[in-house]
């Protein structure tokens, strides 16, 4: 069965979430874009355990729905967790991914980890808590679990982050390491910079939308054509099997906030080879700069831009559809009439990814004005303008030269 699936995100309880990351809107806006699986997000957070305890009942084995609906939306109990502790004489800063196939397995979990530290205060608890230990914990508990280094490229808060990570995931998670299945590329990075890395060949890489309010779900997701459930899921993963495990939505990696190296306050956005040019310190303030996802992945690469190895999992990478609608039009994408032909697509063809993937030329004519449907295709063939992203500041992908260009619809800064 094929199905798009968005594994990463948070529910109301996370920072700088907005307030209906609930169920029921959750629900809505999978529907409206294309996604069958989300994960839920926050499942260590009391409030939110309890809340998806009492609106969830069992689906598809590990999978669950809203009670008292025919959804076909469908559950899958995520977390995410940060950790944060000193290894090898560094502070290390690594968020990391844990899907559980039960209430059950995540009571067990919630309880230990309430024993290191408060996972009370946010969705995404802040814990004293080497990523070997956690990996421990949660496959001992269960080895149904999944562990993944979230936004794996992130320079403060990941696996290979410049600031705080490692080089490889042996480092980080020693003798667990081998049952480390799969990485998070994040928004800044995609599948082919993380293919010159050994480890980004070794395991499956995921896309999650890491999204904060409904309508960011999808922004980045995954395709598969495999049982729906738990274990179909897992085990496409860990088979990195290109038949079941059929490709990533990414995207643009320019249009992420860590592409690029620089400084947000000085207004300093450097490409790798500028960063070299001044020593990786900042012209204007003189203070190291921030090294971005594309520097790093240079620094720890073994193999050149362009390498593609055998069996890959393939990526297409995407702008979502109010950007492109906004672009066309010279125009936020919040603006009135950009929002409504958005709900206009929506209602004649399904879903956004319906849209964005599917649909051929000849079945949007008529329906999607010539410059909208030359803006898809563009965007479907990589013809777009490119802006990276850098520090913390999101890039800009414009499909029209001529029109101005848009900035994603922001929302808050993650940490």
């Amino acid at each position: 069965m094929r199905f798009i699936a968005d594994f990463h995100l948070h529910s109301r309880y996370s920072r700088a979430t907005a307030k209906n990351m609930d169920l029921e809107d959750l629900d809505k806006w999978a529907k409206i874009k294309g996604v069958r699986v989300l994960g839920t997000g926050d499942f260590t957070h009391p409030q939110w355990f309890q809340n998806l305890k009492d609106k969830l009942e069992p689906a598809e084995p590990g999978l669950f729905k809203l009670k008292k609906t025919d959804s076909e939306t469908r559950f899958l109990l995520t977390a995410e967790i940060s950790c944060i502790y000193t290894k090898k004489d560094r502070v290390r800063k690594i968020h990391i991914l844990v899907f559980s196939p039960s209430f059950e397995i995540c009571e067990k979990i919630n309880a230990q980890l309430s024993w290191i530290g408060n996972i009370k205060s946010d969705g995404r608890p802040i814990l004293g808590l080497d990523s070997e230990e956690l990996a421990k914990i949660v496959l001992n508990t269960s080895p149904e679990c999944l562990v993944i280094p979230a936004h794996c490229m992130t320079p403060w808060f990941a696996i290979f982050g410049s600031k705080s990570g490692f080089d490889s995931i042996e480092e980080c998670f020693g003798a667990y390491s081998k049952y480390i299945y799969a990485l998070e590329t994040g928004l800044s990075a995609d599948p082919a910079m993380l293919w010159r890395i050994p480890d980004g060949r070794r395991v499956s890489l995921i896309s999650n939308s890491d999204s904060h309010s409904p309508p960011k779900i999808g922004r980045e997701a995954n395709v598969f054509d495999t049982e729906l459930s738990y274990t179909g899921i897992a085990n496409a993963l860990k088979e990195k099997d290109p038949k079941k495990f059929l490709f990533t939505i990414e995207f643009y990696p320019e249009e992420g906030k860590y592409h690029f190296d620089g400084h947000r306050n000085c207004n300093q956005r450097l490409s790798p080879k500028e960063t070299k040019k001044y020593n990786g310190i900042c012209p204007v303030c003189g203070k190291p700069i921030t090294v971005g996802v594309l520097n790093r992945i240079e620094q720890i690469a073994d193999k050149e831009e362009g390498f593609v190895p055998d069996g890959a999992v393939p990526f297409k990478s995407l702008v979502p559809l109010e950007e492109i609608i906004a672009d066309v039009r010279g125009k936020s994408t919040i603006a009135k009439d950009v929002v409504k032909e958005y709900e206009n697509l929506i209602s004649k063809f399904g879903s956004e990814f319906n849209i964005l993937l599917d649909a051929s030329k000849e079945k949007m004519a008529g329906e999607v004005s010539l410059e909208l449907i030359e803006g898809i295709i563009k965007v479907r063939e990589g013809k777009v303008i490119k802006e990276p992203g850098y520090d913390g500041v999101y890039g800009k992908i414009r499909v029209f030269g001529t029109k101005q260009g848009v900035d994603p619809n922001k929302q808050s800064t993650l940490f």
